[in-house]
């Protein structure tokens, strides 16, 4: 005879059972069976289609109408072998089952004593005639609090709430027992249960994409439904956002065009998709349960993309533009005037320079050469306070003051030294007084108001700026530190997760490649400001860059992005960002 579990579906019911009536009659069973499970195994021999049943048929029947509520486990079994006696076999077991007390509790701390007396699981087992995971089941109830014990020998309690906080330490089941007790608070039951006991968050064993001899923390084993979970999600996230990264980085090297990693929760909607195989463009996108499943999408483009493909037909020969830019419109405009502001204060020691810069917009003109200052237009009251923060910007003020000074500008006017229009015109005056005034100075003197001018006029966000960057050698570290504006305006997840691995590590980065956007920049602001270990010093933001560079494919290198019917140049919306 051999002791096992099998599924109710491999059961039947055999032609030789001896019970013709009354075996559909269990009334009796079913309370029993629902709380406490099968005490007793069922009495099988093997056959073509499965396993038939000897003895048992009440049992079974009993299973089988719990199996329409959806309450179906394995079935504890003795299989009959070859030369086995069925009539002494279903005798034995019969009486080794009377022999426990006829309570539940009584039953499960039965089972407690003899381990206690010295004996294994597998004589308790065998002394008994039941499966050893049976015992299993029982010296886990056996363990709860007696308080809780009791009250679900007194029916306050369900069976499916204690076989849950058998998952429970003791210092658990008190805390759940307190909570029971109170009347004005409460007691977690059923899937909230299991999630207050794993710290909120049920991870099974079979989600993780990791070898679990990697994981430190502890695992919880379920006995009654043969599940392990996690029991400490902060050690299992890190390394299954390694696994995802490493999976990831081996798409990219097959050859696949982009793995978009979604946020965690986030369904992939396959509704909203297209197939596109990988020669074609298609993207791999990766979607991740808030319980750790991880499912790879691979060949699928978002209709937009699949229509822009179209469109554009085989005869494209321009790139596309990137359906999800790396920078929104509003992070362009707070890229774009910071470093104008740092660019046009440094091109004021180089008035030689400026003197062949205005050479040139002379004779190629500009949007600005009219001439006028530039309004430096901040896209957000932040953006505008962020700038007006800067040694750069008070140092251009600074300046701006001593060249009204020379032109004889009088103080109670502190606004730019250019006007709107066509031409000069400072307070009025006509250009032939400003000529007058700039004929009584050096020539140093005017070559120092030129270099001025020049720098108030320069149009923001343009590729001169980028270009007087790179030859002035401008360092952005001088003149602007990332400020809480920037981690706002901040939106691209692959973006900041490069960030991530620039200023902290590759295994930090990886160790969050799913992690909130939120929580990636704390980890950027975190290194800056000393309280984590920072790999480089003094970091600087690949966009600040003179030329500026990216950290994806879909970096825009000159141009900043262009607003669509999304972007109303509101902090809130990102250009292309997946909904």
């Amino acid at each position: 005879m051999k002791l096992d579990h099998l599924p109710l579906e491999q059961l039947k019911l055999s032609p030789l059972n001896v019970r013709k009536k009354g075996g559909k009659d269990i009334a009796d069973l079913l309370p029993s069976i629902r709380s406490l499970g099968i005490i007793q195994p069922l009495l099988v021999r093997p056959n073509c289609d499965g396993f038939e049943i000897v003895a048992g048929q009440r049992r079974y029947e009993a299973l089988a109408k719990l199996a329409e509520e959806g309450i179906a486990e394995p079935v504890p079994v003795a299989i009959m072998e070859d030369g086995d006696d069925a009539k002494a076999i279903e005798a034995s077991l019969a009486e080794n089952v009377a022999r426990l007390p006829m309570d539940e509790i009584d039953q499960f701390k039965a089972f407690a004593a003899m381990k206690a007396e010295g004996l294994d699981v597998a004589g308790i087992a065998a002394r008994f005639g039941v499966t050893e995971r049976l015992v299993g089941q029982r010296l886990a109830i056996a363990g709860i609090i007696d308080p809780i014990l009791n009250a679900y020998r007194r029916k306050e309690i369900h069976a499916d709430t204690l076989r849950i906080l058998t998952m429970a330490t003791p210092r658990q089941q008190k805390a759940w027992w307190k909570l029971h007790r109170s009347e004005d608070q409460y007691a977690p039951l059923g899937r909230t249960l299991r999630e207050w006991l794993l710290g909120g968050a049920q991870i099974p064993v079979g989600n993780a994409l990791f070898d679990v001899e990697q994981y430190q923390g502890a695992v919880l084993s379920d006995l009654f439904d043969d599940e392990r979970y996690f029991a400490d999600a902060e050690a299992f996230w890190p390394l299954q956002n390694a696994a995802i990264a490493e999976a990831r980085d081996a798409y990219l090297q097959a050859g696949w065009n982009e793995v978009v990693i979604l946020e965690i929760g986030e369904r992939f909607a396959s509704w909203n998709h297209v197939k596109a195989a990988k020669k074609k463009g298609g993207k791999v996108f990766v979607a991740i349960t808030a319980d750790g499943e991880v499912t790879f999408h691979e060949g699928w483009l978002t209709e937009k993309e699949a229509r822009r493909k179209v469109k554009a037909g085989a005869a494209q020969t321009e790139p596309a533009k990137p359906e999800r830019p790396e920078l929104t419109k509003v992070m362009g405009n707070y890229l774009g005037l910071h470093k104008h502001a740092a660019v046009r204060t440094e091109l004021l020691a180089h008035p030689g320079i400026a003197l062949r810069l205005a050479v040139a917009h002379m004779i190629a003109g500009s949007d600005l050469w009219k001439v006028e200052a530039d309004a430096q237009k901040a896209d957000t009251n932040a953006i505008r306070d962020s700038l007006a923060a800067t040694q750069a910007q008070s140092g251009f003020a600074e300046e701006r003051g001593r060249i009204r000074a020379l032109l004889g500008i009088g103080d109670e006017d502190d606004g730019p030294v250019v006007r709107h229009g066509n031409g000069f015109s400072i307070e009025g005056r006509c250009p032939a007084e400003t000529f007058r005034s700039l004929m009584q100075m050096e020539d140093a003197t005017v070559l120092r108001i030129l270099a001025y001018v020049m720098a108030e006029t320069l149009e923001a966000q343009s590729a001169a700026v980028e270009t007087l960057g790179a030859l002035l050698g401008t360092d952005m570290r001088h003149w602007w530190k990332p400020d809480q504006v920037f981690f706002d305006l901040m939106r691209d997840k692959e973006a900041i997760n490069a960030m991530v691995r620039e200023i902290a590590s590759d295994v930090t980065a990886d160790a969050h490649v799913a992690s909130t956007a939120k929580v990636q920049k704390k980890i950027v602001a975190d290194c800056l400001n000393s309280t984590r270990e920072a790999q480089v010093k003094d970091w600087l933001p690949r966009y600040m860059a003179f030329p500026a560079r990216g950290y994806t494919g879909r970096f825009v290198a000159t141009a900043m992005p262009e607003p669509t019917a999304e972007d109303d140049g509101g902090e809130d919306v990102a250009i292309g960002e997946t909904t």
